[in-house]
């Protein structure tokens, strides 16, 4: 059994001039690659008739399915639909199901319905409608010499409930496909390089079904093995033991065998020890705070976060010494130290992080380099610290100095210290 390959096209010029950054496109091959499909090419063109034509005409004689986000909706520049009308040579006509939900729509918004408006219930006599509900604008399923082309919205929310609802189904049962299987580990404090290095003869003896790819990211390498076949208890493990056979070797550095984010992965390990977290944030601003928050139901052990960016608000809230900011300055060992000592105390918390630094670009000293971090990790019978150094841009070093941090303390909690 072959493995069905599928393109994705995004439709509008916001995302050629960098204004709108593609998600879509990555969150379909996901939910693609789920059912065994592969995606063999991503593809941004514009607001244009003829850009269009030209990437379904290319297209068309590669993948079995193409994929169009964008273009769809009520003003001049949502060119998708007639043009696909066009295309596979139809004629427009009013979908009584989506004119109706349309008007509802309107009606319960207590607003007047606009001729465009109407429009949207218009939808090529040749085509299968996938039904919008969360918006106006429907999808559009067309079949043709064994092809599929699916339409869908570009706003986000639409584009995948129609995905997941309805066109998803619709291809787990037009096309059958070899299963795609993905098992990860997730390391840290090693680059790809020396990790290649460690575990060649592994990756080697990987029999041709079965790929392994590095991705490295902020200080992680996470590496994914796909396994391709149509023996799904027996490809899964096999992909499982050479999962244990990797994480065995590099036992020493790695932090999970799921394809988590550090912050789930961090949090997972405070929920399963009924601990709790608070942090004292300075050069990043709240940042972790942001990370720690993206993970659902993370008010069991998250408390929350001083954001003490100014000197003052280290001293009168948390208590770190004027003396200390003097002696040593803001970025030092003395003061995230007593940062974090703040933390422990106010946000009654079973173990706090505290971070300050100088991400750059200005700020730097003699004494204190642009990229020095120092940060502190405490729980009410210890504290441990640890400077850092980023070469980055400021966003970069901000990202390295969040990412890191979870890290620290992740080793922290687990007694995976030095």
């Amino acid at each position: 059994m072959s493995n069905i390959q599928a393109v994705i096209i995004t439709i509008g010029d916001e995302l050629l001039i960098g204004q709108t950054i593609d998600t879509n496109s990555a969150w379909i091959a996901q939910r693609l690659n789920e059912q065994g499909i592969e995606v063999a090419r991503r593809v941004a063109v514009g607001d244009t008739k003829a850009a269009i034509i030209d990437a379904l005409d290319e297209e068309w004689k590669k993948a079995s399915i193409i994929i169009l986000t964008g273009g769809l909706g009520p003003t001049s520049d949502d060119i998708t639909k007639p043009l696909l009308c066009e295309y596979f040579g139809g004629k427009l006509t009013v979908d009584e199901k989506v004119l109706a939900h349309l008007k509802e729509m309107f009606i319960r918004r207590n607003r007047p319905v606009l001729e465009r408006n109407l429009k949207q219930a218009e939808v090529p006599d040749n085509c299968t409608v996938l039904f919008n509900e969360m918006g106006t604008a429907p999808g559009m399923w067309f079949e043709k010499n064994d092809k599929v082309i699916i339409s869908l919205p570009g706003v986000p929310f639409e584009m995948k409930h129609i995905m997941e609802h309805v066109a998803l189904p619709k291809l787990k049962d037009r096309f059958k496909s070899d299963a795609i299987i993905h098992r990860n580990i997730f390391t840290a404090g090693e680059g790809e390089s020396f990790i290649a290095e460690k575990i060649q003869d592994i990756e080697l003896s990987l029999p041709p079904y079965i790929k392994l790819a590095y991705l490295p990211d902020s200080g992680f390498v996470k590496l994914r093995l796909t396994g391709k076949g149509t023996d799904i208890p027996t490809l899964t493990a096999e992909l499982e033991l050479k999962q244990q056979e990797l994480a065995t070797r590099l036992a020493n550095i790695v932090i999970s065998m799921e394809d988590y984010p550090m912050e789930r992965i961090l949090g997972d390990s405070l929920k399963e020890k009924g601990k709790t977290l608070g942090l004292a944030e300075s050069c990043t601003g709240g940042y972790l705070g942001h990370f720690m928050t993206q993970v659902p139901g993370a008010s069991a052990y998250f408390m929350g976060s001083i954001v003490s960016y100014d000197n003052a608000i280290k001293q009168n809230v948390l208590g770190v010494k004027a003396t200390t900011l003097a002696q040593y300055g803001a970025v030092s060992e003395e003061t995230v130290i007593e940062m974090v000592q703040g933390a422990l105390k106010l946000l009654n918390v079973d173990y706090a992080l505290s971070v300050s630094g100088v991400l750059g670009p200005q700020g730097g000293t003699d004494r204190v380099k642009v990229g020095t971090v120092w940060m502190a990790v405490a729980s009410k019978t210890e504290i441990r610290t640890k400077e850092f150094r980023f070469f980055y841009d400021r966003e970069r070093n901000k990202e390295m100095a969040a990412k890191n941090g979870m890290l620290f303390l992740w080793r922290f909690i687990n007694g995976k210290l030095s």
